[in-house]
């Protein structure tokens, strides 16, 4: 019978993971989670209560979660990316009890970065947890008590599991049309069948079959991907942050069989070896197409010898919903979309305008019935309006068409919002940023091509009596939001382009877009 809790899933997965080549077994992941569950009990967390996972891609993460959902509290999902203003919105909108983070990761500055963030937004914060491998740690950080991970995991285990099988226990952030990220919620079940259905369609079931972990945990894409290792019980193998040539070794030292990736963290594999067929032991490469500048990826890659299949996904209905065949020819093969994993799954396209279903073949918005959906958009019921159809099914914002044999192909986002470095990012998140420097009296963000993927341009009206500064601009959002947001350019203007009509004037994005682009090729043809 299978588990209804994650508590017990945990439990009854044989195998192990291996942390930097360093093994640990499933079960030993499952103590290790009843004993943070115990102390997290201690320190007051309660079934509802959240707790802030600022962390990299290491065991803990994973422990957290299993002891959140062991208390029936909440593990909230910030990305080690992410600075002051985005952790402070994001720890501060979700009420986080405690927070997790490594103060010596990488040698970021976490602690300074907590120190910028504005008071008021952490209030609700008691308490931070402290992972640490490299020495001591404080007992304080930014006038709060600090407890180290390696003391708290010396705890007595929680005997009991007090979570019920539909409660939330993990959320993610995802644009929105808003400034601020959504947070999107997801229940126990779901995430235990979804990773059963990941686990029996891409393949980890098999007794050879060996998964790296490539994507962070902080996004669904990595979650998901660890996921189904443990329910299939096979070698998970992951490191704290992705290095090419780390991970292109990994594959070939540990025969992995299984990965699912970006096209850039591919690409950069690929890239940091030489061998003509670097990957033999690979079955299921399956990959995320983000970059345009790497449109040709799928065909290089199977010139080495390595096939790459293409995924769909989304943080509202889970990443790796869908796949498409490693036997079909390359063209179908390197699309976005496929066959779903789950076999209750249904898909359709609508007219977005007209609200008609659409037949085989046409492209509309694609929307969703499907077991691995949210709980819902946490504290936003009008997201969750938004969301649904009067029908009930969820719809995705995406533009796709359905195929006659039960498959679906994935085009592009419907609206406006940015895929950088693999994060689907709101153009008003960085909006926002910019409209708090004093010399912004109001700013637009489009998106534009380049050759190493999408990336922000910004266009600002001054303040009145204001000097236009590009780099102070640039360094002010560079203080305040992850690198990967950063504009590559601001440029100011005496007003945005705009389109006047009976309910509102719209600003034309595409006109953005054109003058983004212009000024970029501008910029090139000067260097």
């Amino acid at each position: 019978m299978p588990a209804d809790t994650l508590a017990a899933f945990l439990a009854a997965a044989p195998g192990a993971l291996l942390d930097r080549d360093r093994p640990l077994a499933y079960a030993a992941l499952a103590d290790e989670s009843a004993r943070l569950a115990g102390a997290l009990r201690e320190l007051g967390v309660c079934p509802g209560d959240r707790v802030a996972l600022w962390l990299p891609n290491v065991p803990a993460w994973l422990a957290l979660l299993f002891a959140c959902a062991r208390l029936g509290a909440i593990a909230v999902s910030v990305n080690t990316r992410f600075k002051s203003h985005e952790v402070a919105d994001i720890v501060g909108r979700s009420r986080s009890k405690l927070l997790c983070f490594w103060p010596g990761f990488r040698h970021i500055d976490f602690g300074g970065m907590l120190a910028g963030c504005d008071p008021a937004a952490l209030s609700a914060l008691e308490a931070l947890l402290l992972y640490e491998e490299d020495g001591a740690a404080p007992t304080e950080v930014i006038g709060k008590p600090a407890h180290r991970y390696c003391k708290l995991i010396e705890r007595a285990p929680l005997a009991d599991d007090a979570s019920r099988p539909e409660a939330g226990c993990v959320m993610f952030t995802t644009s929105g049309t808003t400034k601020a990220p959504k947070f999107v919620l997801h229940g126990q079940q779901t995430l235990i069948r979804h990773a059963a259905d990941v686990a029996a369609g891409f393949g980890y079931t098999a007794a050879h079959a060996r998964i790296l972990l490539t994507a962070p945990l902080c996004g669904v894409f990595g979650f998901c991907n660890a996921m189904a290792a443990i329910a299939a019980g096979r070698p998970l193998v992951m490191y704290p942050g992705f290095d090419a040539l780390e991970a292109a070794r990994a594959v070939q030292r540990h025969a992995i069989t299984h990965t699912n990736a970006t096209d850039e963290m591919i690409h950069q594999m690929l890239a940091a070896v030489s061998e003509p067929r670097p990957f033999p032991s690979a079955h299921f490469f399956g990959y995320a197409a983000f970059s345009p500048a790497l449109a040709d990826l799928p065909a290089q890659a199977d010139a080495r010898g390595l096939k790459l299949v293409g995924l769909y996904g989304m943080s509202e209905v889970q990443a790796l919903l869908a796949r498409q065949s490693e036997s079909a020819p390359l063209a179908e093969r390197a699309l976005g979309g496929g066959r779903p994993v789950a076999a209750a799954a249904r898909v359709r396209a609508r007219d977005p305008e007209s609200g008609e279903v659409l037949p085989h073949g046409t492209a509309g918005e694609l929307e969703f019935q499907v077991p691995s959906r949210m709980l819902g958009y946490f504290e936003n019921e009008e997201a969750n309006r938004a969301a649904t159809t009067d029908d009930g099914w969820f719809r995705s914002g995406d533009l796709g068409y359905t195929t006659v044999d039960g498959r679906f192909v994935f085009i592009a986002r419907l609206g406006d919002a940015l895929r950088l470095s693999g994060f689907l990012v709101s153009p008003a998140e960085i909006e926002d940023v910019l409209q708090q420097h004093a010399s912004v009296q109001a700013a637009q963000v489009v998106g534009v091509d380049t050759a190493t993927g999408v990336k922000p341009v910004a266009f600002v009206i001054p303040a009145a009596g204001a000097v236009f500064d590009e780099p102070a601009l640039i360094a002010h959002c560079a203080a305040r939001i992850a690198k990967f947001k950063l504009p590559l350019r601001v440029c100011a203007l005496d007003a945005f382009p705009v389109t006047p009509g009976a309910n509102a004037t719209k600003i034309q994005k595409s006109k953005l877009r054109e003058r983004a682009q212009a000024l970029l090729s501008e910029s090139s043809a000067r260097d």
